[in-house]
């Protein structure tokens, strides 16, 4: 077991702390505080805009959902919220929950030392591996071959109609790229969570958010980016390609502000938009 000393909170994600102690943190922050500074300061100081901010405003536990989604980032490391709230002067913070901290980082410490080495399934057909047998519409059935693509589309229903289309720009034309689309490819009776982690992290070479006012309302939509960020740290593998296609009333979401998209909404750029999508998904 780790002691306290020896924890190294620079290689320890924020994901590593537990709901005790975001809600404990909360308490300090959450309220208005004329005096020290609240999770408004926190969260400027976490690079979040005005607009994000006073859009975090409408939440009753505004700090939380400012946690999870600067835990995305690549800089989203223990020692980084450790150094935040110091900057922020709220030692006071630190000092009280630094026994919650130091708890939740050890048995992070511990669950990455239990982790079992993967090794291929025996069963008494003979050995597998543990990558799931006909998941979609062309896989073999017996795993031998499975179906692979250029990238997965993560949507929500009501853009489904740009994703024929997208179908149609970049399947049925010159470029011949290969997108996996759930309600198309995915064959029923599976887990979708599981399958889903399955397809973006070892059959999708890339993903392709469609970016909408609808997507920001979308659990399985806010779960597949978040999984597919998590796989290319600071987007250094350009894994995460975001697109617009029609205006939005609400802000874009934060977790994509630092990638570079690809907007159908401007009618001088809109002849080049499907070259530049096609060109970024055949890239190696």
């Amino acid at each position: 077991m780790a002691s306290k000393s020896s924890i190294d909170y620079e290689a320890i994600p924020v994901t590593a702390l537990n709901c005790s102690f975001r809600k404990k943190l909360g308490l300090y922050l959450n309220p208005t505080n004329t005096v020290a500074a609240d999770w408004r300061t926190v969260a400027e100081m976490m690079d979040f805009t005005y607009l994000e901010i006073k859009n975090f405003e409408k939440r009753d536990y505004p700090f939380e959902k400012v946690l999870t989604e600067w835990e995305t980032r690549p800089e989203a490391t223990v020692a980084n919220l450790l150094s935040i709230l110091e900057k922020a002067e709220r030692k006071d913070v630190i000092s009280d929950l630094k026994e919650v901290i130091d708890d939740d980082c050890r048995k992070y410490l511990e669950r990455q030392q239990r982790k079992p080495v993967q090794v291929p399934v025996v069963d008494s057909c003979g050995p597998r591996t543990q990558e799931r047998e006909g998941i979609t519409l062309y896989d073999d059935p017996q795993g031998l071959s499975p179906e692979n693509f250029d990238a997965f589309i993560c949507y929500c229903q009501s853009d489904f109609q740009f994703v024929h289309e997208m179908i149609k720009q970049l399947e049925q034309t010159e470029y011949n790229l290969k997108l996996c689309v759930f309600d198309r490819d995915v064959l029923p009776g599976t887990c979708v969570w599981t399958i889903t982690s399955e397809l973006i992290e070892k059959r999708c070479k890339r993903m392709v958010v469609v970016i909408s006012d609808d997507y920001l309302d979308s659990d399985a939509c806010d779960f597949q980016t978040k999984f597919a960020l998590s796989l290319c740290p600071g987007a250094r593998s350009k894994r995460l390609i975001p697109v617009v296609y029609k205006s939005m009333n609400r802000p874009f979401p934060s977790i994509l502000r630092f990638l570079t998209i690809c907007d159908y909404t401007r009618p001088c750029t809109q002849a080049w938009f499907w070259t530049r999508l096609a060109k970024a998904l055949s890239l190696p």
